[in-house]
């Protein structure tokens, strides 16, 4: 039988706010462990939560650049549910009323555009990290386990899609297209590998054509997008065997095995009814004005689809445009479109060379020397044939390392091109001197030998000479 998998993604984003949600400890990432906690976060009795502003600032922010619709009035709940890493044994949270619902996001995957809709944006706060020692580094076989509470009470954004997507492909693009948001807003370092941005997968099959949803499995423990992508695949396949075999699929949680490649059961899936939500009784609801709402919205940047289009509009191909903006290359590219350079040239050494060049060094653009004046001279330069394409790449990491400008580089390494007519016209024609029996083939119309005689022509110039201007000398005495 065929089928088809129906999936949605629970997406967690930290808030790089400087302080923890509900209290004044500092959110910093990699502190010494349980030195950034206080009674509040710890949950010791008589502590109250104080809400942290900037960080619902944030997550209007994210839902406005998500289309979702602003609730003007919303409360905190408690999710209670028994855990070493949460303190208080329940998670401040939101249920039935969250600040942002209704929303949407448009992924393009191999061509095909699907909008992929939001169902919520709420806030709650993050729980403590837990370090399984022993074992496979997981609860059950460990010897035992290390708390650090620091992490416990930062800002955490969830955002729930819609059970709209339908392909692991499908899955990873809309995670990838939901950091370059959040890092376009610059509300969060979305670091998978730091888990300031997390996912779960909840995924069934149903048999093609249904409209009916199988049982969901709840997938946890990826971190990547790759490793989502093969978490999704690897559970497909998984339940297709069962159904194919007529047995029935759990409703359960699984862990991905990232080395193993396979998925294990975690525990049977929890309802909403198992964390006995109420309202937060020491938090007043949240009150959004109009005027609040569009002075958060007038702020917004642009945002990656729409930087994507404009790109497009100058020439790119839907693919580098993409990267170019994923990778936060679109000033440096802007600056060298302003400054006269080519958008096509420029932005495919922004997503070659700069981008090899900053992934070898571990920087960031702007950690180099290079700006969109120095790209733009570069293009210049090989836009009026004074540097080959060959030779720009050596130029072009010469600048990043900060040796000077492109034409300071290049002069420096003796690698512009010679394209002085006059000189180049006698070096020709001493080639054709030199080697008479080419030189009367190449006047009888033998164009087998303008290969040999180019070569010649870049030898004598230490290949140094324009070679579209030399090929053109070279047919003109044919």
């Amino acid at each position: 039988m065929s089928y088809e998998a129906v999936i949605g993604i629970e997406t967690h984003v930290e808030l790089k706010t400087q302080s923890k949600m509900f209290c004044g400890c500092s959110a910093e990432f990699g502190a010494e462990p349980n030195t950034h906690t206080c009674p509040v976060c710890l949950g010791l009795p008589g502590a109250l939560p104080v809400p942290n502003e900037q960080a619902i600032e944030w997550i209007i922010a994210i839902g406005l650049a998500l289309d979702s619709t602003i609730a003007p009035w919303s409360v905190f709940h408690r999710k209670n549910y028994f855990y070493a890493d949460m303190p208080k044994n329940y998670q401040i949270s939101q249920f039935d009323i969250p600040i942002c619902s209704d929303g949407h996001l448009d992924v393009i995957v191999e061509g095909e555009v699907a909008r992929i809709g939001v169902t919520r944006v709420h806030m709650e706060e993050d729980t403590g990290k837990s370090t399984h020692v022993g074992g496979d580094g997981r609860i059950q076989s460990a010897d035992y386990t290390l708390l650090d509470f620091n992490r416990a009470g930062v800002p955490l954004v969830e955002i729930v899609s819609e059970p709209d997507l339908r392909s692991p492909a499908q899955a990873r693009v809309y995670v990838q297209e939901l950091r370059e948001i959040v890092a376009t807003l610059d509300v969060s370092d979305a670091r998978l590998e730091e888990g300031s941005m997390r996912f779960d997968a909840n995924i069934s099959l149903r048999p093609q054509g249904s409209e009916a949803l199988g049982v969901k499995v709840e997938i946890k423990n990826m971190n990547s997008f790759r490793s989502l992508e093969r978490a999704l695949t690897f559970e497909i396949e998984r339940q297709k065997r069962l159904l194919d075999a007529g047995m029935p699929v759990s409703q359960e949680t699984r862990h991905w095995d990232e080395a193993a490649g396979v998925t294990h059961s975690m525990r049977s899936k929890e309802e909403s009814s198992d964390y006995r939500y109420f309202m937060e009784p020491d938090l007043v609801p949240m009150v959004v004005s109009d005027e609040w709402r569009e002075r958060i919205r007038n702020g917004l940047p642009e945002l990656p689809a729409r930087q994507r289009l404009r790109y497009i509009a100058l020439g790119l191909d839907p693919g580098t445009a993409a990267t170019v903006v994923a990778g936060g290359l679109g000033g440096l590219l802007e600056a060298a479109v302003d400054a006269g350079g080519s958008a096509r040239t420029v932005a495919n050494w922004l997503t070659g060379e700069v981008t090899a060049y900053l992934r070898r060094e571990g920087k960031k653009p702007s950690d180099t020397s290079l700006t969109g004046e120095a790209l733009a001279e570069l293009s210049g330069l090989v836009d009026g044939n004074s540097l080959s394409s060959s030779a720009a790449k050596p130029v072009l990491e010469g600048v990043l390392n900060g040796e000077g400008s492109p034409r300071e580089v290049a002069e420096r390494r003796d690698l512009l091109q010679l394209s002085d007519v006059g000189v180049l016209e006698a070096v020709v024609d001493e080639v054709l001197a030199a080697n008479p029996e080419e030189a009367e083939r190449l006047r009888g119309g033998d164009m087998k030998v303008l290969g040999f005689l180019m070569g010649q022509v870049m030898r004598a110039t230490r290949g140094k000479a324009d070679p579209k201007l030399a090929n053109e000398m070279l047919r003109s005495r044919a």
